[in-house]
């Protein structure tokens, strides 16, 4: 009798519990991994935490009991990386000297320093030259270098992009870095960007004035020296209208007229400026370790298994901020609990098939994603196989699976043969796949494949589309939930879709691995030209 009575309580707790948990099994898997990552024990997965460590050694654990074969440093599941963040340390005094006359820029009016992490102490002297947008398209028939000595010089430029260039390339010409090293391939000494009227509009410069020291990230060379996309002519600062009006002055092409030409939509004047300029920043730098994990299915064709797919997802998330409802952990369940539980089942699908792959697939959580994919990035510049052995990259960021999914988005399938796999995969599920919904959002650069891409190598991101409910569930998950606590196992996740989804990725893959040709970039696409990729030129 006491038996009973304590028995009946508990199978009366546990009844609707065990009905709530009965998924079918591949639904179960996934679920299983975005609820371990996903939860609040992991207080967000934040990059260079503890926390994101626990999730590190989770993913290894299963990539360990998946059979796969570590692919990290020194024959371990992880790749080590340094996470550097860095920030200008103090307001710089800059000097322009004209005509024998010194005229000092006034921080906070005038200019703001920033901060170079791969020269802590960094000075510069030189003439200044205005290039415009400092964008270099040949496909455009467009060089705003044309005429120009920048050798030694201080190269002023405008942010952003001008009108009429397609989305991505605008999106990849408008990163201030890539403009940098354009400016440094031609002798530059250093980049400033100065405001425009279009950026003036979206974010003045006064307002910009109380975060001049935000932190930024990047990570270290194995040297310790942290990166820079550009050493040799980094952006080291900002000039407002104000400053501006001072540099320009007495130049063939004033001030107002670069702002006359920016308002008409005209090829900006460029040329030399009158005088020069003595700049100087100092940067503070921080360092924290965390790894990318990483496990690989050997191939088994001796004239393929040496190519490698990579398989990528972030494993991080932005950690533990500030209260929303009384909830501080941003669990990251979407984005991107998700994809790593996609990569790690689509590992279990392929070795669970019974069939060996001809080219090897390593699969890849992927760190620091959040603060500028950092870890991608990382393994792009010194990957763990072979140099030239990565032939492709599939990437999981961040699939909306809120729905019932009837199309996908293959950000970048256009560019490279790799479009028309997805598109048979997706077939295979009834699904189709169409255009990115929102081109002017420039995803294709926002995401760990664009690492990838920058390294030449064919590269995608496949997402959920829009189709029936989707678009509606896409709009209210970006409005409502991402980068919020919110974005946690209480959204109504829909587990078929997830399975659905997973089962299209898997097919990807095995047909990435399979295929007699290795994957391409389309002939004279714009990012295979750039980036020296294979079957471009």
């Amino acid at each position: 009798m006491m038996l009973r009575r304590l028995l009946l309580p508990l199978l009366l707790l546990a009844a609707p519990v065990a009905v709530a948990q009965q998924l079918p099994p591949e639904q179960a898997a996934i679920k299983a991994h975005v609820q371990f990552l996903a939860s609040d024990a992991l207080r967000g997965r934040e990059g260079g935490t503890r926390d994101y460590d626990i999730a590190a050694e989770y993913v290894a654990s299963q990539m360990l009991a998946l059979g796969l074969t570590p692919a990290g440093a020194k024959g371990s599941w992880l790749q080590p990386l340094s996470l550097v963040t860095y920030r200008p340390s103090e307001r710089a005094k800059w000097m322009l000297t004209r005509d024998g006359t010194t005229i000092p820029l006034e921080w906070g009016k005038d200019f703001l320093n920033g901060a170079v992490p791969s020269s802590p102490d960094f000075t510069a002297e030189g003439g200044l030259v205005f290039a415009g947008y400092g964008i270099v398209y040949p496909e455009g028939k467009r060089d705003d270098y044309k005429g120009l000595d920048v050798r030694g010089k201080i190269v002023l430029l405008f942010p952003g992009v001008p009108e009429g260039l397609p989305n991505a390339v605008s999106a990849h010409f408008g990163d201030d870095d890539q403009k940098a090293k354009l400016a440094q391939d031609r002798g530059a000494r250093a980049v400033i960007i100065v405001e425009s009227t279009e950026r003036r509009a979206e974010f003045p410069f006064e307002a910009i004035v109380p975060f001049w020291d935000y932190e930024r990230s990047t990570w270290a060379a194995p040297d310790g020296k942290a990166y820079n996309p550009a050493p040799g002519a980094p952006v080291v600062g900002y000039v407002g209208a104000a400053g501006a009006e001072k540099l320009f002055a007495g130049a063939k092409h004033g001030w107002k007229a670069v702002l006359a030409a920016e308002a008409k939509g005209a090829r900006l004047p460029t040329g030399a400026l009158p005088g020069t300029l003595k700049l100087a920043t100092k940067t503070r730098l921080r360092t924290a370790q965390t790894a990318n994990v990483l496990g690989m299915i050997p191939g088994s064709d001796p004239a393929l298994k040496d190519e490698v797919v990579v398989l990528s997802a972030h494993l991080d998330h932005i950690g533990v901020g500030t209260a929303v409802k009384g909830d501080r952990i941003y669990n990251g369940a979407m984005d991107n609990a998700m994809g790593v539980s996609m990569i790690l089942e689509v590992a279990r699908t392929l070795q669970q098939s019974g069939k060996r792959l001809r080219r090897s697939i390593l699969f890849a959580a992927l760190a620091a994603e959040e603060k500028g994919l950092i870890g991608s990035d990382y393994f792009a510049h010194y990957p763990t196989v072979p140099a030239g052995a990565l032939v492709a990259d599939l990437n999981l960021d961040m699939p909306i699976l809120t729905f019932p999914l009837q199309d996908l988005v293959v950000l970048g399938g256009e560019r490279s043969s790799l479009g028309p796999v997805v598109e048979a995969a997706a077939a295979g599920e009834g699904l189709k796949v169409v255009p990115d919904p929102a081109p002017e959002e420039m995803f294709f650069v926002r995401s760990d494949h664009y690492s990838f891409v920058k390294a030449g190598i064919p590269a995608i991101s496949v997402d959920s589309g829009p189709g029936g409910a989707g678009d509606a569930a896409q709009k209210d998950f970006l409005a409502n939930h991402y980068h919020k606590p919110s974005d946690d196992l209480n959204l109504p996740i829909d587990w078929a879709s997830a399975a659905k989804f997973l089962r299209v990725n898997a097919a990807v893959a095995r047909a990435l691995a399979d295929a007699d040709q290795r994957p391409r970039w389309n002939k004279g696409d714009f990012f295979g030209v750039q980036f020296g990729g294979y079957g471009a030129n």
